[in-house]
């Protein structure tokens, strides 16, 4: 999330039907694309980038190529790429670009990326989507720009001048969800639910309303599932109430020390978490996050210790997954025999619950080499490499078994 700005675009639309994946206009300021959508009666597809940003790389490289997403945005878009950071690297049409980039991201409020920023054909912004996602989803969430019920901007319009009509404000929920409008999205929300009672809130067809409301935390939602757990528990199927809002507090106190680059007090923060929430067990959730922290903060032995309490009291409930994730962690990243063995005994028991798995058995072989067991590794590895379906990516376990045999390292 940060700022400044480049327009990268590709081939004139006049080959958009001899090649796959979205045409980005090229060399085009922003008066000029206005003019091309007036034109051509198309609205304006932005997206708003950075060149650090994970999943804008992930959108540019892998969804955007494909010929149903071209298909889709070249008929009824007019596209263009605003990159909003600024690098030592940017070439002269980039750097050309940063004072419409600046005005971008104070105009429109761009804080979070990906942002998809859609303009109608006259260059009225109607419409936002913030964060990325598969072919078919991000198609399905361009498409409401197409309709003004669906429109974020248009909603809010209405939202802001009928606040009460719930109708609105549920519809008005959705879309700010999708365009990370946090503060819109818990006001709608907040509307719907008052509108209804306690029992009719509590149903399977308002359940992701209300869960979706009370993530943002002492909501009204929040404080309906916390005051109501059994009833939330009578329609969840994948998570319960003390779960749900545990997680939630222990999620946002840790992300804040994070961001104020102040240390973690597990202990400190579930004491002040038991005063404010009585109700709210939160033991199970800190210690279940403690590991990933370490793991964050390059802490491995912290994660070792951390994770073999967890595992101590919870280990039924610990998933084949998130052992062989732990390993792996401890794997790449710590030489530290102590460590190391205790990431072997996590691999074994990822085996334990999901016999014969090429995953685990690549990870426990890895660990077992780099314990020093040379020839007992080599065999898993060529147990793994066996039990490979025609999915697998079979390369990559041929290329450590060669790796192992030569003696030559297969962490970085």
């Amino acid at each position: 999330m940060r700022k400044l700005i480049l327009m990268l675009f590709l081939v004139p639309s006049l080959l958009f039907a001899q090649s796959d994946g979205v045409k980005f206009e090229h060399g085009l300021n922003w008066n000029q694309i206005k003019e091309k959508a007036a034109k051509e009666n198309k609205f304006i597809f932005v997206d708003c980038f950075t060149t650090w940003c994970g999943p804008c790389k992930y959108m540019t490289s892998t969804i955007f190529p494909q010929a149903k997403v071209g298909d889709f945005f070249n008929a009824k878009f007019i596209n263009a790429k605003i990159q909003m950071d600024k690098t030592e690297g940017d070439n002269q049409e980039v750097k050309s670009w940063y004072a419409e980039a600046d005005r971008f991201a104070k105009d429109y409020k761009v804080v979070a990326y990906p942002t998809f920023l859609i303009f109608d054909s006259k260059g009225k912004l109607v419409h936002r989507i913030v964060g990325g996602g598969d072919a078919d989803g991000f198609i399905a969430k361009a498409q409401k720009a197409l309709d003004p019920n669906t429109q974020y901007e248009t909603l809010l319009a209405k939202f802001n001048a009928d606040p009460q009509n719930t109708t609105i404000a549920k519809a008005m929920a959705q879309v700010a969800k999708e365009a990370y409008d946090k503060e819109t999205q818990a006001k709608a929300e907040s509307i719907v639910l008052s509108s209804l009672s306690t029992d009719q809130i509590f149903t399977k067809d308002n359940l992701e309303l209300l869960i979706s409301s009370a993530s943002i935390k002492d909501s009204k939602a929040f404080n309906l599932i916390k005051d109501n757990p059994t009833k939330f528990d009578a329609i969840s199927e994948k998570v319960k109430a003390n779960d749900f809002l545990a997680k939630l507090l222990i999620s946002e106190a840790v992300n804040t020390k994070i961001l104020a680059k102040e240390d973690v007090d597990f202990a400190a923060i579930e004491k002040e978490l038991a005063q404010k929430y009585p109700t709210v067990n939160t033991e199970k959730t800190s210690l279940e996050m403690q590991p990933r922290y370490f793991s964050y903060t390059k802490n491995y032995p912290g994660l070792r210790d951390s994770f073999n309490k967890y595992i101590a009291k919870y280990g039924s409930t610990v998933t084949a997954m998130e052992l062989n994730q732990m390993a792996w962690s401890i794997f790449e990243n710590c030489d530290d025999p102590a460590c190391l063995k205790a990431a072997s005994e996590w691999s074994k028991l990822s085996l334990e619950k999901e016999k014969d798995t090429p995953m685990y058995l690549d990870t426990f072989a890895n660990l077992l080499y780099r314990l020093g067991d040379k020839d007992q590794a080599i065999k898993t590895q060529e147990k793994a490499i066996s039990l490979l379906t025609a999915n697998d990516k079979k390369e990559d376990y041929l290329a450590t078994l060669q790796k192992m045999k030569k003696g030559e390292k297969t962490w970085e």
